[in-house]
């Protein structure tokens, strides 16, 4: 049964686990250790004029591999970083992305605001 479409929000409120490092050539792209590089790329993008219930079957698909991959975290980075505006990348889909940065954006200007000295109270003459 498909989950609705909200539950999956709760993904990118929550930090990723990091799986313990293996012993990975550190001159190596995060991306070669990517599970999907064996897995159909279908899988991570929509074919066109694909039905809802169809996507939603496939992006919990893909999200089941990003979920055992070890460069998840990056991956997520980078598709936060880019930012990549189609396909699952990192565990989330691109509208749960485009989440994940307005709270980014609305935390990152909550945090200036906090930080800014007090205005100068002017002397008086």
């Amino acid at each position: 049964m498909l989950q609705p479409p909200h539950s999956s929000l709760q993904v990118a409120a929550v930090p990723a686990q990091r799986l313990p490092e293996r012993d990975r050539d550190q001159d190596a792209p995060w991306h070669t250790e990517a599970v999907c590089r064996r897995d159909e790329a279908g899988l991570f993008f929509a074919p066109s004029k694909e039905p809802t219930a169809a996507r939603l079957s496939r992006e919990e698909a893909a999200k089941r591999v990003c979920a055992r991959c070890p460069v998840m975290v990056e991956c997520r980075e980078h598709a936060l970083l880019q930012p990549e505006p189609y396909g699952v990348w990192g565990g989330l889909t691109a509208a749960e992305r485009r989440v994940v940065l307005a709270r980014r954006r609305r935390r990152d200007m909550e945090l200036k605001k906090t930080a800014r000295p007090p205005g100068r109270i002017a002397a008086a003459g």
